[in-house]
């Protein structure tokens, strides 16, 4: 166990009330590590720090910025092990999760570094025929709050981002993983990152989180987690002026329809359900599946659920590690529990050991039982009987939220149809709803956020736009 203080102004410092809290490890309960606990004094004494330091830091050539970036990406492979451990002790990420969010989080460095240095404007032709043009700016001091459940990459796609393009931060990640938050912040202190430019704040978003989007010197707020703590967010930020970015929860289908080879149905369903627990945004939280096989499916995704490996995520053959604490596990089971009452037939697991929740398979879910709408976040594969594509339709959009989707067809006319239609920010065909690239627009409609992270778009987010134009000779006037 490890004592962690927070980064402020480049350096290493307690909270100013001297206060800690304890950081668990999910599988064992036990404490992994203290931590400062911070408040809102610790939260002003960030957004000044990053607020002072941010004309220097946007007078630094591109460049510059560039090679920070690369560098971080060169230092964190070099630490994959120790970054490993971390997710693996503090999320309850199983080890193959654990190194594939590593080396998602690296490219993303990379992708980062190489976009910040090409950040474009544009040029149009006027009818006053002078030199119209637009160029990007840094929007000054951005608020990044991350979730819990992929807490690096998450995070990196805020900080690596809104540095690359000039902006100041200050990172509040999730109570549940601090120290991967810190960790970042390290990495940025090793690559070479001037003081304040990134500060790391530790603590209960309850009491920092206000505090930070209210603060004047805050110029954006870049949240992913609930819906709920998004809107609340969306509120403030709104009333005090800020702008905002939003990637929030989804209850993503994946619709599968009866021309699809069944092997692969089931390998894909699997993915989507199961991968860390089912604790992503992305998960496919409702497998509907079209036809008369359904019970066939049914039984063969059961199958692969009772044989993948479930327990200590240390182990590297784990799939299915812990849920992140006692209260996930007690809604999960109450969700499972609900639908078994009503009427869905479990087909595979329904039981857990401390907080590992067994990989589990629930078959004719109808929207009377609760994990038909609520989003799950735990590894649960629900099963919904349709009778053709349409109705796939209807159901994949009867929900809130408008994330993430899959579809699996060999008609890929179908499949361009129902794309279209499903509403979604993001759309895979032939694969789960489980997919993101660092050049790549990431996020959703409805409920599940606000705005797009990934390449060019994540440079549009914290970046303004200022139109500039010049007059070429002497301009005459009517008066």
């Amino acid at each position: 166990m490890s004592d962690y203080q927070m980064l402020i102004n480049g350096k290493w410092v307690d909270a100013v009330s001297s206060e800690q809290f304890d950081d668990f490890n999910p599988y064992t309960g036990q404490v992994y590590a203290t931590v400062a606990k911070g408040s809102e004094s610790d939260a002003k004494l960030a957004m000044e720090a990053a607020f002072n330091a941010r004309k220097a830091w946007a007078a630094v050539p591109p460049p510059e910025r560039s090679a920070i970036l690369f560098t971080a990406a060169d230092l964190m492979e070099k630490q994959m092990m120790e970054f490993s451990q971390i997710l693996i002790h503090e999320a309850g990420s199983t080890f193959g999760k654990s190194m594939f969010e590593i080396s998602q989080t690296i490219d993303l460095l990379r992708t980062a570094a190489g976009d910040c240095k090409a950040v474009k404007g544009e040029t149009f032709q006027t009818d006053s025929g002078k030199l119209s043009m637009t160029i990007r700016s840094p929007k000054g001091t951005v608020v990044g709050i991350s979730p819990w459940n992929f807490p690096l990459i998450l995070s990196m796609f805020k900080a690596a981002y809104a540095v690359g393009t000039g902006n100041t931060v200050v990172l509040k990640p999730a109570s549940e993983t601090p120290v991967i938050g810190l960790k970042i912040g390290k990495l940025f202190e090793e690559a070479g990152l001037m003081p304040g430019v990134l500060n790391v704040i530790t603590g209960p978003g309850s009491v920092i989180g206000d505090a930070l989007v209210e603060s004047p010197y805050c110029s954006m707020v870049s949240l992913t987690g609930e819906t709920a703590t998004g809107m609340h967010v969306a509120q403030l930020a709104a009333k005090h002026g800020k702008d905002y970015h939003l990637e929030l929860g989804g209850k993503n289908p994946l619709i599968i329809l009866d021309d699809v080879d069944m092997e692969f149905a089931v390998n894909t369903a699997a993915f989507g359900a199961f991968l860390h627990q089912g604790q992503i945004c992305i998960a496919s939280g409702r497998i509907i599946f079209e036809g008369d096989r359904i019970n066939e499916f049914g039984e063969k995704l059961a199958q692969k659920a009772r044989q993948l490996p479930w327990g200590d995520p240390e182990k590297q053959d784990t799939v299915v590690g812990p849920l992140i604490n006692d209260s996930q596990v007690a809604r999960v089971d109450a969700l499972v529990k609900d639908a078994v009452a009503k009427g869905a037939a479990l087909l595979a697991g329904g039981t857990f050991e401390g907080r590992v929740y067994e990989p589990t398979v629930l078959l004719n879910v109808t929207p009377d039982m609760d994990i038909y709408y609520q989003e799950t976040f735990g590894p649960v594969a629900s099963i919904i009987s349709v009778k053709d594509d349409q109705e796939a339709l209807s159901v994949a959009n009867d929900t809130e939220y408008g994330l993430s989707a899959g579809i699996l067809t060999r008609d890929i006319y179908k499949a361009v149809t129902l794309a279209e239609q499903v509403q979604a920010g993001m759309v895979h065909i032939n694969d789960s709803s489980i997919d993101a690239d660092a050049c790549c627009p990431f996020g959703g409609v409805k409920s599940s956020g606000k705005g797009r992270e990934g390449g060019r778009y994540s440079i549009e987010e914290f970046t303004e736009v200022k139109w500039v134009t010049l007059q070429k000779g002497i301009k005459g006037y009517p008066f």
